[in-house]
């Protein structure tokens, strides 16, 4: 169904004020004062507050007020796959982005090695280009980093740094093909809004292949579920890269340059890396391997109506239920084991939204006799993988699939 995107103006008082943060101010000591989520990690601080301050957003729990990181509460998983916008995870890189993005000045660049630069008004955008909807989760590439163990630096994300929706937008074929890519473009660099907060400070840019960038599927969303998209998530135009880990979903997108060459800034060139072994796993204190870039995300699946420390009736049906997601294909199988991995049973899965979206499951399950349980749940995706038992761990606590458990007790 065509939807009407005619943008509205985002005033000040949807923001929370401070010049030189983008808008959004340090929290005051009252909001810290709201309720604790207890994330269950161990090996270090494991409660964080839920806050509402922040514009455009529900409950969301805060992980860094600047720049942004705000993690979706994971019982919004279990309300369906498609998460709200106002639960959808927010993740900056630099505190410095427009809080007012001024519409009428706004211009996408198109530049490089084209025939012709291109710079696009959101009215052109929105009325010159073929419109396209695709359902994708946005997963931080760092999301579960928390319970990797030792613990790592960076972002400690439980498993709410995910997001499914619905986007709306152009195809950034058609934008690079009315500019007119010259023979021998290697790569795509595209850059947001945000800038950096000190001058040595590499600006954030992202690149991608050439023949992916134009394989039809990358997108420039102005829509979100229906809706807008919001600033936090991106407003006026983001780049939707389905299939593969959020970094690559510059928000704010307002340029796109061609390259005849190799990128060499520090984000592609050296930043977003893992180990190149299986599953991105070593161990901690190896030093001996060769990291690659962060690019596609890998099968994943929850539990989201029991949670650890549930009891459960012996003997009992039980309903179980979640989402999974194949990472940059479709999901072929979700099972449940009751026995902490020796057996596995099959799943029901639900609707199939497209092979980049969230996928409910679900079954019904006994637990035979009182005593305590380790459910686990796996997804195997539509290209034969599966989720591994073992715990992953490197050194950047990126990438992490391990097949989740949740421990109950039966009574």
């Amino acid at each position: 169904m065509a939807r009407d995107y005619a943008f509205h103006d985002l005033t000040r008082r949807h923001l929370l004020g401070a010049a030189g943060m983008g808008g959004l101010s340090m929290l005051t000591a009252p909001a810290f004062a709201q309720r604790m989520i207890d994330l269950h990690a161990t090996g270090g601080l494991s409660t964080r507050p839920l806050t509402t301050d922040f514009p455009q957003k529900g409950p969301m729990i805060l992980q860094r007020t600047s720049p942004p990181w705000l993690e979706t509460p994971f019982d919004t998983f279990d309300k369906g796959v498609f998460t709200p916008n106002d639960r959808h995870f927010v993740s900056w890189h630099w505190a410095d982005f427009p809080s007012e993005p001024d519409l009428n000045a706004y211009r996408l660049t198109v530049r490089g090695h084209v025939n012709q630069p291109l710079s696009l008004t959101i009215h052109e955008i929105l009325n010159d280009f073929p419109r396209v909807e695709l359902a994708a989760v946005a997963q931080c590439a760092g999301n579960s980093r928390i319970y990797m163990q030792p613990r790592v630096a960076g972002a400690q994300w439980a498993n709410g740094s995910m997001s499914n929706a619905m986007w709306t937008g152009i195809p950034l074929k058609a934008v690079l093909d009315r500019a007119g890519v010259k023979a021998g473009a290697l790569q795509v660099r595209f850059g947001g809004m945000d800038k950096v907060i000190l001058p040595e400070s590499p600006a954030f840019l992202k690149s991608i292949d050439i023949d992916h960038a134009r394989d039809g599927e990358l997108m420039l969303a102005f829509g979100m579920n229906g809706e807008q998209l919001p600033l936090l998530n991106g407003f006026p135009l983001k780049l939707i890269v389905p299939g593969w880990c959020a970094v690559y979903w510059i928000k704010m997108l307002n340029d796109i340059e061609v390259l005849d060459q190799p990128d060499t800034n520090y984000w592609t060139a050296k930043g977003y890396r893992l180990p190149d072994t299986p599953f991105g796993n070593v161990k901690p204190g190896d030093s001996n391997f060769k990291l690659i870039p962060v690019t596609r995300n890998v099968p994943r699946s929850f539990i989201t109506n029991i949670r650890s420390g549930d009891t459960i009736k012996a003997g009992t049906p039980t309903e179980a239920r979640g989402i999974a997601f194949g990472g940059d294909c479709g999901v072929a199988r979700v099972d449940l084991s009751l026995d902490g991995g020796k057996n596995w049973l099959p799943t029901q899965l639900g609707k199939d939204e497209g092979k980049y979206s969230f996928r409910q499951w679900q079954t019904s399950f006994a637990l035979p006799a009182r005593g305590a349980y380790d459910l686990m749940i796996r997804c195997t995706n539509t290209k034969g993988e599966a989720q591994p038992a073992f715990p992953i761990w490197n050194p950047a606590g990126y990438m992490s699939n391990t097949i989740e458990t949740t421990h109950v007790s039966a009574a």
